[in-house]
């Protein structure tokens, strides 16, 4: 079933998502090569619990931590420790939920550290791009596979990545997963139509070479199969006319990283007119 928020609602949604935005901030501020996942987890569920709230993930279908963190060849689920410990020329994908008020937000940054090459910052690009593209979707009279088609269509077809099937994004709102599936790829004017009052979640998951993915022993950590790096960026977003209104702040951790010589800026690659 399909929840439609209140404004009221939606704001409540859009504190939850400042504050993980909030979180993935600090990361930005402390992530380098030497530090471990162990460590920015302990640094964001600090900074959830400050703000009297709880972190979303933590113990959510049994999931152990506040972030998940995923390293190159892993796309998400990445269950961060004290052995995972970065190095210069990871690429690290931190996603992080909070919820606060009765309501969850969510969202989701990738950090190349240190010496990135060229060919992994421009998947980094691309996909962050694809992120905007398919929020452009996000509007009361479109429906659900144009946000996936707009998704896929730069992805694989101007870029030639592959695009996570097995992984999609979702409705959000009093539970961290609602309907409907977000999905990364479609076909335009197909699925449900989109209404006002709509919360989503949009996630590309982009794979530097073929989209097919697989799950760790662990039971969490989700790799690409070819172990390609992969790039994963996601905002929370609230459907309206004209324009969809974005819920979550990737500003504040571009601000963040600003000011780290050991993370380097993404940005978001020009779309041809």
């Amino acid at each position: 079933m399909i929840y439609y928020k209140t404004e009221e609602e939606i704001e409540f949604i859009r504190q939850s998502c400042l504050l993980v935005c909030k979180a993935l901030a600090e990361v930005g501020r402390q992530i380098r090569p030497g530090i471990s996942g162990k460590e920015i987890d302990e640094t964001a569920e600090t900074v959830i619990r400050d703000h009297g709230a709880k972190p979303g993930f933590k113990g959510l279908y049994g999931f152990p931590a506040t972030l998940c963190v995923s390293v190159n060849e892993h796309v998400v689920h990445g269950i961060p420790t004290g052995d995972q410990v970065f190095a210069d020329g990871d690429i690290v994908s931190v996603d992080c939920g909070v919820f606060m008020n009765g309501f969850f937000g969510d969202s989701a940054f990738t950090f190349p550290l240190g010496d990135v090459s060229e060919e992994v910052m421009e998947l980094c690009r691309v996909t962050n791009t694809s992120l905007y593209l398919g929020i452009e979707q996000a509007i009361a009279g479109n429906r659900l596979g144009d946000i996936g088609f707009a998704i896929q269509n730069y992805v694989e077809k101007e870029h030639g990545y592959g695009v996570v099937r097995d992984l999609v994004g979702h409705g959000i709102g009093r539970e961290l997963h609602e309907d409907p599936q977000v999905q990364n790829f479609g076909k335009r004017g197909r699925g449900v139509k989109l209404k006002e009052g709509l919360t989503i979640a949009i996630e590309p998951m982009v794979n530097l070479g073929r989209k097919e993915v697989w799950t760790s022993k662990d039971g969490w950590t989700v790799k690409a199969k070819d172990l390609k790096p992969s790039a994963h960026y996601e905002h929370t977003v609230a459907v309206a006319k004209g324009e969809a209104m974005i819920l979550s702040d990737h500003q504040l951790i571009v601000d963040a990283i600003a000011g780290n010589p050991n993370v380097k800026p993404v940005g978001v690659k020009a779309v041809n007119a």
